[in-house]
C-alpha cells in the first residue's frame, strides 16, 4: 500500500512539473535582440529591436560597472525601444543587458554591450541636441499626416508648429538624421493632408485633428482661420520648396502643390478687406469676432512680409500696412534702456523670448534695417536683456544665474502655461524653458552655450528625455515638465542650424516673391552688429571677477587677459546713464589686473558694469544693496 501511494505521488509530482515547465515554455518570451548602447557627455542611450510576440509587456533594463553583477535600472513599456541612462559624468563605463517580459515571464537576459561616456565637444553637444530634438517632428508625428502633434501624446496637431516642423525635417535631412528621399515622402505626406484639410479663405486653423483634418477649436469662437498660425506654415513650406528643387516630376509636383497653397492664402481678407491693420482670426461661424488685431512687437513679424509678398494682386496687402499695422502700436519704438541694453522696439524688457524666434526661423534679420531698427541687433539685445534680468534676479528666485536663464511661453508648475518674461513678479516665477535660451543661438551663441551645458550637464537628469530637452522647469518649486511642445522644440533645432550655417535662413530668403516685399516695405542694407555684446566677454578676458556682488560700499574687480587692450569700466543705472567710471580709459598689458574703488551715492538696485575696449563692449549685472 505505501508503495503504491509513494509511487502514485512520484507520477502526480512529475506531472505537475511537466505541467509547469509547458506553462513556463509557453509564457518566457524571446530574448530581445540588437541591444547597442551610444554614448554621449553625460548619458548612455540604449536602442534594440521589438520582440515579436503580440503578448509583450515590455523590457527590464539592467547595468552593471563590472559586467558581471547587474541591477536593475527600470521597466520600459512595450512599444519602446530606448532607454536613456543619465550618468551625470564623463568617462563612466556601464555594460547594458535586457529582458522581455510577456504573460507573467521574463525571457533570458540579451547579450550584454558596453559604453562611456566622454566629454564632447561644442559642435558635439550642438549635434546632440539638434538630434534628439529632431525626434519631435519625427518619431512623434501624426502617423497619418504627418503633422507635428501640439505636444507629445496628443491626437491634435498644430498648424504653426508643423510650419517649424517642416523646417525641422531639411535640418534633419543636412545633419544626416534622415535621408534625402526620407525627407521628401514625409514632405509629400504634410502636403497631401494640408490640400484635404479645411481652410477659411486660404487660411488654416490653429489646430486640426491629425487624421481627420477636422477643425478642433482653440476657443469658443475661435473655430475657424489662424493668420498667424498660417504664416508659420507658410514660412516653413516656402522654405521647403527652395529645399526640394530637383528637375524631376515628384519634385516638381511638390513644388507647385506648396505653391498652390501659399498662393490660396487671402491675407487681404484679414485685414476685412479694407482696413490698415491685419486681424488674427476669422470663423465663417463667428466672423471677426474676435477681433484681434496684428500689432507690434511680438511673434507676428513673419505675418506681414508674407501678406505683402504674396504674388497673387487679389490675396495680397499694400506695403502701406506694415507701418500702419505691424508697427503702428505706440510701444513699438523703445528708447528706453534695460540693464544697459537699448532694443529699439518692443515692449517693458522685451517681452518673452519666443518674439525673437518664431518669425526669424525663415526670415533672416542679418544686415538689413526697416524705418525703425536692426532686428537681429533688436534681438540680440532682446536676449541680453533677458539673461541680464535672470542674473540680477530681482525677484529671488531659485537657481537663477549667468547659466541659468531664459523666460518664455512655456508649460508652467502653478498656472498649467504662461508666457513668461521679466516684466513683473507674475510674468516670471521661477520658470525657465530651455527653449529660450537654446533658440536664441544665433544672437548669443557664447552664452546659449553655456546655458546649453548647465541645462544638460547640471539638470539633465530630471530635464533630458527622448526627443531632448522636457519643456520646463522650476527649481523653486522642484518641478521639471514631461512636456515636449512643437512651438517651443521647433526653434531649437532651427535656431541652432541658423547658427550653424544659416541653412534655413539662405533657403527661405531665396523665395523670388521675398526681395520685392522687403523692398516695397523699405527695408535697406545695414552692415551695423551689436559691438561685440553678441558674443560676450572678448576671447582676451581669461578670468573676471566683481566683488563683492551685492556691494555696498566698496566694488572689487579684476581680470586677466591674454593680451593687451585698452579698457574702461563704468557704472551704468537701468537706463542707461552713466553713474561713475572704475576705470578711466586706459592701455592695460596682458597678465592680471585689479580695481577697488568706491562706490558713489547711489540707491540700491540693479546696476550694469560697462567694459568698452577695442576688442568688444560688454556688461556684466551689479547690485547695489543697503549699506
Amino acid at each position: 500500500m505505501s508503495f503504491y501511494h509513494n509511487n502514485t505521488k512520484k507520477k502526480y509530482s512529475l506531472l505537475i512539473a511537466m505541467v509547469f515547465m509547458v506553462i513556463w515554455a509557453r509564457t518566457q518570451p524571446d530574448t530581445p535582440v540588437g541591444l547597442v548602447a551610444k554614448p554621449y557627455d553625460h548619458h548612455i542611450e540604449l536602442n534594440w529591436e521589438q520582440n515579436a510576440e503580440p503578448n509583450i509587456q515590455g523590457y527590464y533594463v539592467y547595468a552593471s560597472q563590472d559586467g558581471t553583477t547587474f541591477s536593475s535600472l527600470g521597466f520600459v513599456p512595450a512599444l519602446q525601444t530606448r532607454y536613456i541612462h543619465f550618468l551625470g559624468d564623463w568617462n563612466q563605463a556601464r555594460f547594458y543587458r535586457i529582458t522581455a517580459i510577456a504573460g507573467g515571464g521574463e525571457s533570458a537576459p540579451s547579450s550584454s554591450v558596453q559604453a562611456t561616456t566622454y566629454e564632447m565637444s561644442d559642435d558635439e553637444l550642438m549635434d546632440m541636441v539638434q538630434e534628439y530634438t529632431f525626434r519631435y517632428f519625427w518619431d512623434q508625428a501624426h502617423p497619418v499626416s504627418g503633422m507635428a502633434r501640439e505636444r507629445n501624446g496628443s491626437s491634435y496637431v498644430t498648424t504653426g508648429g508643423s510650419g517649424f516642423g517642416l523646417m525641422a525635417i531639411l535640418v534633419g535631412i543636412e545633419r544626416g538624421f534622415i535621408t534625402y528621399e526620407q525627407g521628401l515622402a514625409r514632405v509629400r505626406k504634410i502636403v497631401d493632408f494640408l490640400q484635404l484639410a479645411p481652410r477659411f479663405k486660404g487660411a488654416f486653423s490653429h489646430w486640426m485633428n491629425g487624421a481627420t483634418a477636422q477643425v478642433i477649436p482653440f476657443s469658443a469662437l475661435d473655430d475657424g482661420g489662424d493668420l498667424v498660425e498660417t504664416a508659420f506654415l507658410m514660412q516653413g513650406l516656402l522654405t521647403a520648396r527652395q529645399y526640394f528643387d530637383a528637375n524631376e516630376s515628384s519634385e516638381t509636383a511638390l513644388r507647385a502643390d506648396i505653391t498652390s497653397l501659399w498662393e490660396d492664402v487671402n491675407w487681404n481678407w484679414y485685414r476685412k478687406l479694407v482696413d490698415p491693420v491685419l486681424y488674427w482670426h476669422w470663423s465663417p461661424n463667428h466672423n471677426f469676432a474676435m477681433n484681434f488685431a496684428l500689432r507690434g512687437f511680438n511673434e507676428t513679424h513673419i505675418t506681414y512680409l508674407l501678406a505683402i509678398a504674396s504674388p497673387v494682386e487679389a490675396h495680397n496687402i499694400p506695403a502701406q500696412l506694415y507701418h500702419t499695422g505691424w508697427a503702428a502700436n505706440s510701444n513699438y519704438a523703445n528708447s528706453a534702456t534695460y540693464y544697459g541694453y537699448q532694443m529699439g522696439v518692443g515692449g517693458f524688457r522685451g517681452g518673452p523670448l519666443f518674439f525673437s524666434h518664431y518669425s526669424y526661423m525663415g526670415f533672416d534679420p542679418r544686415n538689413k534695417r526697416d524705418a525703425y531698427t536692426n532686428y537681429f541687433n533688436r534681438n540680440t539685445f532682446h536676449t541680453l536683456i533677458n539673461r541680464a534680468h535672470c542674473i540680477a534676479n530681482p525677484y529671488n528666485r531659485v537657481g537663477y544665474s549667468a547659466d541659468c536663464w531664459g523666460l518664455t511661453a512655456s508649460d508652467d508648475p502653478f498656472v498649467g502655461y504662461l508666457a513668461h518674461d521679466p516684466a513683473n513678479s507674475q510674468n516670471d516665477n521661477g520658470t525657465i524653458a530651455p527653449t529660450a535660451a537654446l533658440s536664441s543661438m544665433p544672437y548669443t551663441p557664447q552664452f546659449s552655450l553655456q546655458a546649453l551645458k548647465y541645462f544638460y550637464r547640471e539638470q539633465g537628469a530630471r530635464l533630458w528625455g527622448p526627443s531632448g530637452f522636457y519643456d520646463a522647469f522650476n527649481l523653486g518649486a522642484n518641478w521639471f515638465a514631461d512636456s515636449y511642445l512643437a512651438i517651443d522644440q521647433g526653434p531649437i533645432i532651427c535656431m541652432i542650424e541658423n547658427h550653424r550655417t544659416g541653412l534655413l535662413w539662405d533657403l527661405f530668403m531665396q523665395n523670388p516673391e521675398i526681395a520685392p516685399a522687403l523692398d516695397a516695405i523699405g527695408f535697406v542694407p545695414d552692415s551695423t552688429v551689436v559691438n561685440g555684446l553678441s558674443e560676450g566677454r572678448p576671447s582676451v578676458v581669461n578670468q573676471l571677477s566683481i566683488s563683492p556682488n551685492p556691494a555696498r560700499e566698496w566694488l572689487n574687480v579684476a581680470l586677466e587677459l591674454a593680451q593687451p587692450i585698452s579698457l574702461q569700466i563704468s557704472i551704468l543705472d537701468a537706463s542707461g546713464k552713466r553713474m561713475a567710471v572704475v576705470l578711466e580709459s586706459t592701455d592695460l598689458a596682458s597678465g592680471e589686473h585689479s580695481w577697488a574703488t568706491r562706490l558713489p551715492a547711489i540707491p540700491p538696485g540693479l546696476y550694469v558694469l560697462l567694459f568698452e575696449s577695442d576688442k568688444a563692449s560688454w556688461v556684466e549685472p551689479l547690485v547695489v544693496a543697503q549699506p
